[in-house]
This record gives C-alpha cells, sequence and structure tokens, in this order.
C-alpha cells in the first residue's frame, strides 16, 4: 500500500496547460453520462405525448441503470486490453450510437434500445474515469482530479433538468440528444492529445462470467422492484436481489476470477470498508429523484423551484467537494472522511423532521439548506476515499480494478437505494409528508452506518494492511 502522503498541488497544476485537455476529457465523460440521466428525466413526458406507451415510461431509467451497471464491471479489463485512449474511444462510441438511436427513434420501444446501449458507454465512461486518471494524472493531483470529476455528477443535476426543459419546451427534445451526441464526438476528438496510449496487455486475466452474471441478476432485480408499485411483489424482488448480491460475493470470495480486486476480500484489507462507505454515501442521493415531488405537494413549489431543491445537495457535495480536495494532512484527511457520513446523516434526518404540510418560503429555505448540508457531507469525504481506494495497492493491474470498482459500487448502491426509498415512499402513501419522512429518516439512519465502515477504513489503512499481499 501507499503509505506516502502525496505532495501539495494546486489547482492551477490540474487545470493548467500540461494537464488541462486531460481533466477536459475525463471530466466531460462523467459530465456527458450525468447530464444524459437528468436531461432524459425532463425530456420523457414531451417524448412519451409523441411516441405512445406510457407504460412504458419507468423502463426508460431501468434499463440504463442495469446497462451502466453491466457494462462498469468490464472496465478493467476494456482497460488492460486497449490502453486508456483505446478503452476511452471504446466506450465513447456506444453512448453515441445510443444517443443517436434515441434522437431518431420512431418508437418508445427504440429508444428504450438506445437507452440500454447509452447505457452501455455510460457505465464504460464513468468507470473509466477514475481508472484512466490513475493511469494518466500523477498521484499528487488524483484528489482534485477525483473532486472535479464527480463534480460532475452536480452539474449533470442542474444542468440537465434546464438543458432538457429547454429543448422539450422548444418541442424539440430529439435535438437535446444530437447535441448530447455532438459533445460526445467533440471528446473523441479531443482524446487522443489528452491521454496516454498506456500498454496494452494480450490475453490477460479470463472474463469473470459466474461473478457477472450473478451481479447482473441483482441488478436487474433491484432494478425492476423500483418502479413497482405493487409492495408485495417490491419486498420479493428486493430479497431476490439481495440473494444474488450475496451469492456474488460469496463466489468472489474463492473464485480465481473476480471483478472487484483481490484485497477487497481479505481481513485485513481496508478497501471493502472504503467501498462499503462509498456505497452508504451514493445511497442517499437518491433522495434527489423525490425531492422536487415532496416540494411540489408539500409547499405548492413551481416544478422550475421543485426541481432547484432537488439539486441542493448535489450543490452542496459538488461545491464542498471542490474544498475537500485541498486537505493534504493525513490526520485532517481521516477526520473527513468519518465526518462526512455523520453530516450526511445529521442532514437528512434534520430535513425529515422539517417536513410540513402547507410549508412556508422560511421551512422551504430550510430543506435547502439542510438538504445542502447533508451534500456537503458526501463532498467532505468522498474524493478521499476514492484516493484511498486507488492508494490501496502498489500493484498496477490491481489498482486499476480498485478505481474502475468505484463505479460498480456506485451504481450498485444506487440501484439498491432507489429500490429501498420505492419502499419506504409506498409506505407513507398515501399521505406524501409521511412517505417524505420515513424516506428521509430511513436513508439517514442508513447514512449513520457510514461512520462505522469509514472509522474501520481509516484504521486498516493507518495499519498499512490494505493490501496484506
Amino acid at each position: 500500500m501507499t503509505t506516502t502522503a502525496p505532495s501539495q498541488a494546486g489547482w492551477s497544476e490540474l487545470l493548467g496547460p500540461r494537464y488541462r485537455s486531460t481533466s477536459a476529457v475525463l471530466a466531460g465523460g462523467v459530465g456527458l453520462h450525468a447530464v444524459n440521466i437528468f436531461l432524459t428525466t425532463s425530456l420523457l413526458p414531451t417524448a412519451i405525448g409523441e411516441l405512445g406507451r406510457e407504460s412504458l415510461y419507468a423502463w426508460s431509467a431501468t434499463v440504463f441503470m442495469v446497462a451502466s451497471v453491466i457494462s462498469s464491471m468490464i472496465v478493467s479489463r476494456l482497460l488492460a486490453h486497449r490502453g486508456a485512449l483505446g478503452a476511452y474511444l471504446f466506450a465513447l462510441a456506444p453512448f453515441f450510437a445510443g444517443t443517436m438511436i434515441c434522437a431518431i427513434g420512431p418508437s418508445m420501444e427504440v429508444l428504450l434500445v438506445g437507452r440500454a446501449v447509452q447505457g452501455i458507454g455510460g457505465g464504460l465512461l464513468a468507470g473509466l474515469s477514475y481508472a484512466v486518471l490513475r493511469e494518466a494524472l500523477p498521484e499528487r493531483l488524483w484528489a482534485r482530479a477525483t473532486a472535479l470529476v464527480s463534480a460532475m455528477w452536480g452539474v449533470g443535476t442542474l444542468a440537465g433538468p434546464a438543458i432538457g426543459g429547454l429543448f422539450a419546451q422548444l418541442g424539440h427534445w430529439r435535438l437535446a440528444f444530437v447535441a448530447l451526441a455532438v459533445v460526445a464526438a467533440v471528446i473523441a476528438v479531443i482524446a487522443p492529445r489528452a491521454l496516454p496510449r498506456t500498454e496494452r496487455v494480450r490475453g490477460g486475466e479470463p472474463v469473470p462470467a459466474t461473478s457477472l452474471a450473478l451481479l447482473t441478476l441483482a441488478t436487474i432485480a433491484i432494478s425492476v422492484a423500483g418502479i413497482l408499485g405493487n409492495r408485495t411483489h417490491m419486498l420479493i424482488l428486493i430479497a431476490v436481489g439481495v440473494v444474488f448480491v450475496a451469492a456474488f460475493l460469496a463466489w468472489e470470495r474463492r473464485s480465481p476470477r473476480r471483478v472487484l480486486p483481490t484485497s477487497t476480500y481479505s481481513r485485513a484489507s481496508s478497501l471493502k470498508w472504503i467501498y462499503l462507505t462509498i456505497a452508504v454515501l451514493a445511497s442517499g442521493t437518491v433522495s434527489e429523484a423525490f425531492t422536487p415531488l415532496f416540494g411540489q405537494r408539500l409547499a405548492g413549489l413551481a416544478p422550475f423551484a421543485a426541481g432547484f431543491l432537488g439539486a441542493m445537495m448535489s450543490v452542496g457535495w459538488s461545491v464542498t467537494m471542490i474544498f475537500s480536495s485541498d486537505i493534504s494532512r493525513r490526520r485532517t484527511k481521516t477526520v473527513a472522511m468519518v465526518t462526512g457520513p455523520l453530516v450526511l446523516a445529521a442532514g437528512l434526518l434534520l430535513t425529515a423532521a422539517l417536513w410540513r404540510d402547507d410549508a412556508g418560503l422560511a421551512v422551504v429555505i430550510l430543506w435547502a439548506v439542510t438538504l445542502a448540508a447533508a451534500g456537503a457531507g458526501i463532498g467532505l469525504a468522498f474524493p478521499h476515499l476514492m484516493v484511498a481506494a486507488m492508494q490501496s495497492t502498489d500493484d498496477a493491474h490491481e489498482g486499476a480494478k480498485a478505481a474502475a470498482g468505484l463505479n460498480t459500487v456506485e451504481l450498485i448502491a444506487m440501484a439498491v437505494g432507489s429500490a429501498v426509498a420505492g419502499v419506504l415512499v409506498n409506505l407513507g402513501a398515501p399521505s406524501t409528508l409521511t412517505s417524505a419522512q420515513l424516506l428521509f429518516l430511513g436513508l439517514g439512519v442508513i447514512a449513520t452506518a457510514g461512520v462505522f465502515t469509514a472509522y474501520r477504513a481509516t484504521r486498516q489503512a493507518d495499519r498499512g494492511t490494505a493490501d496484506p499481499s
């Protein structure tokens, strides 16, 4: 494990002439993925009006999520076989193709095919941004680069709905997809000058087919559970998904062919605790999907204002992440990793306590503050957890797998979190107030578990045993 702290490095170096193009390409890949998610959400109501088949509405997000999770699991192998530049260009191809399918699709069924193809490219782009970052930039810039790349999710939360809403309002929703495809093409043009042509491995590690199958089945079960209206069916599918996740972990622990690094399953490793903490933080973000609805129904907010209320958590983590990445002292980083989940939990629980029927402006402002505070907890811990995962081994191949695994863990956590959120909201129905309180209370309780996992991660890392091999 790398035990020496990287030297202080400024934003001026990351965004300066030497690494400017690299930063733009890595951030742009995640930005494309994030903007696409939220842009599509705001476009779909208009698209449904033209394409029909409203019964397929919820499947747009589901097929995209499942495809993203599946593709994220092959990132490290793609990187090994094609190198940093080749892998990134390979990932841009299905994203571009899927986006154009969405743009010209004559029916909802075709649009769903486009969303699946987009998801393949998006999952690869998001995972590669962290893995290639490790290859393309010096270690002293990892924390800031991770903050920059992760902040693109906040940009997507704000820009996606605004761009999608604008194109929908103008009656040209298809052009929004065309615009995304153009941006993907521009990134593909810049990439050869920005990314290293790293060594390719011929043959290499076999594909862990059983692990991939088990995790894919888990993702499908959990993702479908999140769109079901029947509470019993939802709980059954979540239980099935949990069983598949347990089977995946049991298989990976004893199999020589793994999705995640070998050290993840070592008793002495900090990596499993890092992944668990990241999963807890990621699951807290699923509340953003429901916050605009709560704002409209509990405070009578206009859709535009409700959308910005829903983005407050993203604003909180994006801004905080930029400042948190400046932390250089090892002890302060440790405090940030443990404090982050605590702040997230406090923000979620406070928001749960503040939900009111017929809320006035003062209460809405309090909601915005506590949501931003919850997001700040994510931003406080996230860059240091990411870097800790990338530093968890000195072996280049295992390090690439650890970095690629970050996105897989995030996506699985968001799929599970979305399904759990669906259950909590349904438990509170038909009362919107009860649903809001249960959702944020439940997510707040989950967030408190992150304090324990972060503490264990930092303790193991301090002992220098993250990679016993």
